[in-house]
């Protein structure tokens, strides 16, 4: 008889088959699960070399997938920047910079991230004359909360070569001001003149970030994770797959990698990379690209003119036709497409674009991806289910700001929809869940609990009726994600067959409050059937 070589057992046990945790006892031999059911008859399958664990009332759930995150520029914001998400003024973010900037004597550019001006008192844009009072000597390259765009300083504004006369790029702007002078704003992919530089780290630098990362995501019980390109704000995307290769070949792996490079007209390298990327932890997933900005800066795409800025209803990355067309010859070649769209004009022109190369490339399981989602016209609400299209959200953005920030902007005419988690899953269609890592932490117990409660930066429930289940919400951020990267067969579910991808948290959260969410942690994690983390200092309930 096949002996396993782990066995778990718990009192909750939620496979995501069904919708409550359920009494069982599972099996993993090699990177698989064998059996799951009584302890009795699962414990028949203990051998010498067998490794128990009994966890009783713990809460064991399939490995956390995110599916939406950006891993090395994350890396980058999140280990080596200044957190900047609770300044309450342009003057206080300065002078957190220049105490981060005490810290880091050696640095050559000093980063900073989550600064957001729609939060301060004084809700206007800064200038780099307030950091240059604070720090003349460095470059200063800080993201705003939302990671579109960004302030910098006067001496990275010389290092890049930046003048009054460089040109805009054809999505973004070189904020200036009323005399054409630079004010240090760097608006979406304008915001590369300065990554282009900033970004040129060394690769022992790089590895050790990575490094950093998979401790991370182990720790928060993370197992598959999907890596998304198409900004030109990014480090570049081969620099990164050499590493992880690297890591691959090595089996140092202990995340899931499904990453997606950037859309182009000429689909040469997307399909060398289809072929040599296509391991058990490390394969080519898709293609993403970018249909629009966000709200704050008023770059998200809507179908109507700003409310406080009427000569506007914010700009598409590239024109319709050519969206629509780079679409059509992708999906010609069955590639997967994903598409960052915010604004509702956004999402209608992507799911028009889906809806066109069906049409023109006949039905296929395409499970093409709409990324973000924060503002819906009622009128494609089930256009999602209709074009077999997955909604991918990232709940923690709900508590990025105060819901004003949309409402203040974007006019009720349109009868906007925000953040249309439920509506869209009551349609049937599928939802899947992630973080945007770094514009929020990478721990699902975040997103799992803003999902269910909606509250935004106040602690305010900002369309309450919007919030799922804690079922649907670890579903979200588990099966689906494994559909959504073609992998429902192997991962996402706790079944006999698929891997053994597989988290203990120390508490069942079935059982709690929804603020006590926000208090639980993982208590182990396996991935591929090793255990590659196991805390024994987290108390159990």
């Amino acid at each position: 008889m096949v002996k396993a070589d782990i066995i778990l057992s718990s009192n909750h046990v939620f496979t995501g088959v069904q919708d409550e945790p359920i009494k069982a006892t599972i099996a993993i031999k090699d990177n698989k699960i064998i059996e799951i059911g009584p302890k009795e008859e699962i414990f028949s399958l203990m051998g010498d070399k067998t490794k128990v664990f009994d966890m009783e009332e713990e809460l064991i759930i399939p490995g956390f997938h995110d599916f939406h995150m950006h891993i090395m520029m994350g890396s980058i914001l999140q280990k080596d920047s200044a957190k900047l998400f609770d300044a309450a003024s342009e003057e206080e973010v300065a002078e957190i910079i220049a105490k981060f900037a005490e810290t880091r004597p050696n640095d050559e550019w000093i980063f900073g991230v989550g600064w957001d001006h729609t939060n301060w008192k004084k809700k206007v844009l800064p200038h780099r004359t307030t950091l240059d009072k604070y720090i003349s000597d460095r470059p200063v390259l800080l993201f705003n909360a939302e990671v579109h765009y960004a302030w910098v300083n006067s001496k990275a504004i010389e290092m890049i070569q930046l003048t009054n006369d460089t040109p805009d790029p054809e999505y973004g702007e070189i904020g200036k001001d009323e005399n054409g002078e630079l004010t240090g704003l760097l608006f979406e992919h304008a915001i590369g003149y300065a990554t282009e530089h900033a970004y040129k780290l060394p690769k022992q630098k790089r590895v050790q970030l990575f490094q950093d990362f998979l401790i991370e995501t182990k720790r928060l019980g993370i197992t598959s994770v999907n890596d998304l390109y198409g900004a030109k704000i990014a480090p570049n995307t081969l620099d990164d797959l050499e590493i992880f290769k690297e890591f691959d070949r090595k089996g140092l792996l202990t995340t899931r990698i499904h990453f997606s490079p950037e859309l182009k007209m000429d689909l040469a390298e997307a399909k060398e990379l289809r072929i040599n990327y296509q391991s058990d932890k490390l394969t080519f997933s898709g293609l993403k690209q970018f249909i629009d900005g966000v709200v704050t800066s008023h770059t998200a795409f809507l179908l109507d003119p700003y409310k406080d800025r009427p000569e506007t209803k914010g700009e598409t990355t590239y024109p319709p036709d050519t969206i629509k067309q780079l679409v059509k010859k992708a999906d010609k070649e069955k590639f997967q497409i994903r598409f960052h769209a915010i604004g509702n004009g956004a999402v209608r022109l992507a799911l028009d674009a889906f809806e066109e190369a069906r049409n023109e490339n006949g039905e296929r399981d395409a499970r093409h991806v709409i990324e973000h989602v924060e503002v819906l016209h009622p009128d494609d609400v089930h256009r999602f289910r209709e074009l077999n299209v997955i909604a991918s959200f990232q709940p923690k953005h709900i508590e990025l700001m105060e819901s004003k920030a949309y409402t203040a902007r974007i006019n009720e005419d349109q009868k906007p929809l925000y953040y249309p988690i439920k509506t869209i899953v009551d349609t049937g269609a599928k939802i899947a869940f992630g973080t945007d890592f770094p514009v929020v932490p990478l721990n699902p117990m975040m997103g799992i609990y803003q999902a269910i409660t909606r509250k935004d930066l106040n602690g305010k429930a900002w369309q309450k009726s919007e919030g799922v289940t804690l079922a649907q919400a670890l579903k979200f951020y588990t099966a689906t994600p494994a559909f959504g990267s073609f992998r429902e067969k192997e991962l996402g579910t706790l079944e006999v067959g698929k891997k053994a991808d597989i988290v203990i948290l120390n508490k069942n959260l079935f059982s709690i409050s929804a603020e006590e969410i926000l208090e639980t942690e993982v208590k182990m994690t396996i991935m591929d059937g090793r255990v590659v983390y196991e805390n024994q200092f987290v108390p159990s309930v």
